[in-house]
Parts: structure tokens; C-alpha cells; sequence
């Protein structure tokens, strides 16, 4: 990072390993009709004490979400996150409804209820009929930082990547009973709220203050939580919050999000310590990327931007350079065999949107992607669509190994990838 681009900082000492955490949030779903239920102080009132302190309300009556504490080991993220799934999935049948991972709801029904808090209604009434449907939902992942300083810097090296994240996890592509053409109808919705964007280039923490107080002088946002850049700081902890993606259907898919993100933090840092510039990327272009990303997911094309100026790949080789970039650090965690074992589980399944499409094209029902997604929601690795639906043979369900002993990262030789 060259002075004249970013405010100079002093060298920070990077921690050999970088923590990281995971929110993940989810719609709950009428068990007959499968449209989103008003249900969330029901289904709080039956989570067991000891995951209390771990499941929270949402914006809506519709929606609850889950956090883990940060931590280094992905296994162990895995397993706080099994079981959070499975005891707010228990919580939501003991109040007569169903949990399900969806960026957006995928049958029709009434608009729930906003959340009966003081805060939720001041954005009600500012924001009036923007007010996302039954619930947008989605998965922000958390790596630590040494200061905001260096987070700063580290939130312009991951610009030009996001969007490929943000293809890896669409999960929305019905919406209303319709299929919405968007593997990621959630991005849509989502991007209705004045202050959802790519994260400005940013010279220092100054910097991103002083838009913080200008854009809530303005009156775009009421307070710092609605700073709904796809990547930002946190307000609270000295982490990057990646917050771009679709809750996704199925931990597979989640811990191989935040493991590519942990990377990526990391290569930012590298970067960072050894001064070299961000890439450099037009703010609209930029947009046309993650537009292009919500639209494909990874089956279609990617907007590749690692350059610069705007190139189409097909997603999956976006995603493979972002793999290949980031394997440092994936060798420094010890995540290769994880990341080698997830690759092959998604690109055998597709993302979340294809193994819905899937479903629906087997069954024409979409109670049928509802049910589902509510298994999906409560197994550890991922479900392969029915077998009227042409799918790969099924992979192992036991948790994927990891560890710094792993072999390399071989994509299934990488020749799977390199024909697609």
C-alpha cells in the first residue's frame, strides 16, 4: 500500500493464525404452507438455556439468527454451528415451525411483523415501504485484525474478490412462489436499502469514520449497524466483517465461506506488510460484478476483476484463482484438506440456487425445495437432490478432514475444472 493511496501506519505484528467467527441467519417457515411464520419469540422461548446466549432475534418476526465466539480451528467453528443449527431447528419444532437456511422465502405468504424494538421502528419509519419481504437472510463472517488501521487497508484488498464470494453462496432464486431468474434474489432485495454498496476505496480509519458521520448527518443511515457495505469493521471488535453472502444451506458450505475468507484477510495482510497496492477497480464496474454474481451464482459467468479491468470466466474458474491465491494461507491454518474436501463436495452439488432449481425441476413442488431445505438446514454436510434429479454420486457425510499435514489442493486432479 503506497502512502499516497492510504495513510501510512505503523508495521504491526500479524498473529501466526487469525480468529474468526460466523452469524448465520434463517427463516422460519409455516410446516404446512411453508410461507414464513411470525414465530421467533415462540421459538426463543424453547432454545435451550445453554445456546441462549448464542440465538437472537432479527428485523423480523420471521427470522433468527445464530454467532459463534471466534476462534482458530474451523472444526470446532463446525461443530458450534452443528449444534446451534440443531437446537434452534428442535426450538422451532417444539413451537410448531420450521427452521430453514434461505436467503429470501421461497413460497408466498403475509409480510411478517418487524421485531418490537425501538430501533427497528425508528427504520421503519424512516425507510418506510423498503422493508425486505418476509426476511432477507444472510451469512457474515468475522476475521480478526490487528487494529482498524490495517483493517482499513485490508477492506481495499478485498474488493475485487467479493463478488466471487458472493457467487459461491446464492441461495435465493425463488422468491414469491416464482423462480426469479437470480441465483441470488436476496442481493436484490437487499440492495433496495440506501446504504448496501461495495466498500468505497478508503484512504485511513479517518477516512472511513468521517463517512460514517457523513452519511448519518445525510440521514441514509440512523447509526453505524446500518452501514451495510459488503465488507466493513466491526464497531465492536477489531475484525473485517465480510457480510456479502446468502445464508447458506448447509455447514459445508458455510465453513468453506469462512475459511476462504479467513484466507483472504490473511493475503490481504501479507500484502499490506509487504506495501503493495490494492487493485485498482471502478466503483461501477465493481458493481456489475456483484450484479453479475447474484444473477449466475457460480454455474454461469463471473466478472474476473484481479487485474483490473472487467474479464468473463466462468465462475468456478474465478472461484479456483481465488483458491489458488489465497493457499498460503490456507496452508498456514492448516485448512487445505478442508477447503480440497468442500471444493469437491459444491462443485459436485452446485451451489445452493442449483440444488434448489434441482429439487423443484424433480418435483415441480416448491413445498418439496422448502422440505428440503429444512433437512439441509439441520445436516452436517451437504444433501444431494433426489434421485429423479440427475446428480453426481453421493460423497462421504462424515465431517471433512483438515490439518496442516493435508496434501496439496488438488480439485479432483483439477482436470474436473479446467473442462468446465
Amino acid at each position: 500500500m503506497t502512502s499516497s493511496t492510504v495513510a501510512a501506519a505503523p508495521a504491526r505484528h500479524r498473529p501466526d493464525a487469525l480468529t474468526v467467527g460466523v452469524e448465520e441467519e434463517f427463516l422460519l417457515v409455516d410446516r404446512r404452507s411453508g410461507a414464513a411464520a411470525p414465530a421467533v419469540a415462540a421459538v426463543l422461548a424453547e432454545i435451550p438455556p445453554e445456546l441462549r446466549g448464542q440465538v437472537q432475534r432479527e428485523f423480523q418476526t420471521s427470522q433468527i439468527e445464530i454467532g459463534s465466539p471466534p476462534g482458530l480451528d474451523l472444526r470446532a467453528l463446525r461443530r458450534t454451528l452443528g449444534t446451534l443449527r440443531a437446537g434452534v431447528a428442535d426450538a422451532a419444532e417444539r413451537a410448531g415451525v420450521r427452521l430453514i437456511a434461505v436467503g429470501t422465502a421461497p413460497v408466498a405468504g403475509p409480510q411478517p411483523d418487524v421485531v418490537d424494538d425501538p430501533r427497528f421502528h425508528r427504520i421503519v419509519e424512516r425507510y418506510g415501504m423498503l422493508l425486505p419481504g418476509p426476511g432477507t437472510n444472510g451469512l457474515h463472517v468475522h476475521v480478526a485484525v490487528p487494529d482498524q488501521q490495517v483493517g482499513v487497508q485490508v477492506l481495499n484488498h478485498l474488493r475485487p474478490w467479493l463478488p466471487v464470494l458472493q457467487a459461491t453462496t446464492a441461495n435465493s432464486p425463488f422468491f414469491h412462489g416464482v423462480d426469479t431468474g437470480y441465483a441470488s434474489w436476496r442481493s436484490v432485495m437487499w440492495q433496495r436499502w440506501p446504504a448496501v454498496a461495495p466498500a468505497p476505496r478508503l484512504r485511513s480509519y479517518e477516512h472511513y469514520r468521517s463517512l460514517v458521520d457523513d452519511l448519518t448527518t445525510a440521514g441514509l443511515i440512523l447509526d453505524e449497524g446500518m452501514l451495510h457495505w459488503y465488507a466493513r469493521l466491526s464497531a465492536h471488535y477489531p475484525t473485517v466483517e465480510v457480510r456479502i453472502g446468502d445464508v447458506c444451506p448447509s455447514l459445508d458450505d458455510t465453513i468453506l465461506l469462512a475459511a476462504l475468507v479467513r484466507g483472504l484477510v490473511g493475503t490481504a495482510l501479507t500484502a499490506v506488510e509487504q506495501d503493495r497496492p490494492p487493485v485498482e477497480v471502478e466503483h461501477h464496474v465493481l458493481v456489475a460484478a456483484h450484479w453479475r454474481a447474484a444473477h449466475d451464482g457460480l454455474e454461469g459467468q463471473a466478472v474476473d476483476l484481479t487485474t483490473g479491468a472487467p474479464v468473463l470466466r466462468p465462475g468456478w474458474h474465478l472461484l479456483r484463482r481465488l483458491v489458488d491465491t489465497v493457499r498460503p494461507e490456507l496452508d498456514r491454518h492448516g485448512d487445505i484438506a478442508l477447503v480440497n474436501s468442500l471444493l469437491g463436495r459444491l462443485r459436485a452439488r452446485g451451489t445452493g440456487a442449483a440444488r434448489q432449481r434441482a429439487v423443484h425441476a424433480g418435483s415441480g413442488d416448491l413445498g418439496a425445495v422448502v422440505d428440503y431445505l429444512a433437512a439441509q438446514t439441520r445436516s452436517r454436510s451437504i444433501i444431494p437432490a433426489p434421485p429423479h434429479v440427475t446428480d453426481p454420486p453421493a460423497g462421504p457425510t462424515a465431517d471433512p478432514p483438515a490439518g496442516p499435514t493435508a496434501g496439496p489442493l488438488t480439485w479432483s486432479d483439477r482436470t474436473r475444472l479446467e473442462k468446465m
